[in-house]
């Protein structure tokens, strides 16, 4: 089983979104690492719910429930589905990632502008402890 963080806006599509919704599919991805990052993706995969703009914080775990499949008509853009698989007792912040430097390697730190982005099994015990 492989782990994910998941970018979203809040003010597009937020944390709250998802829990009331049950599930989404996690389209829009334009950018050719975070596709391939989607294409990876297995069904029962975990991830982190991470809102960016002004909040920059994981908040919530998703799962993954459909591997990747077509999304739109233009170019091999693809998506996948997710479900929300509890909130975090206590956001991790960006800020406490950067503060951490076990986690200096993380993608989420040295590639900031991907929306979706691995996380390695190390790094997500590291971060289950940072989120109580």
């Amino acid at each position: 089983m492989a782990h994910w963080i998941l970018k979203s806006e809040p003010e597009s599509y937020s944390w709250d979104d998802l829990v009331k919704e049950g599930e989404t599919e996690w389209t829009g991805v334009r950018n050719h690492a975070a596709a391939a990052h989607l294409r990876a993706m297995k069904v029962g995969d975990t991830g982190y719910f991470y809102h960016s703009g002004a909040e920059r914080a994981a908040v919530g775990r998703v799962r993954i429930t459909r591997a990747a499949q077509k999304d739109g008509d233009e170019g091999n853009w693809v998506s996948v589905a997710v479900k929300p698989a509890g909130a975090l007792k206590q956001p991790v912040t960006l800020a406490a990632i950067k503060a951490e430097p076990k986690l200096a390697e993380m993608a989420l730190v040295r590639q900031s502008r991907l929306s979706v982005s691995p996380v390695s099994d190390a790094e997500w015990t590291l971060l289950e402890k940072m989120a109580g």
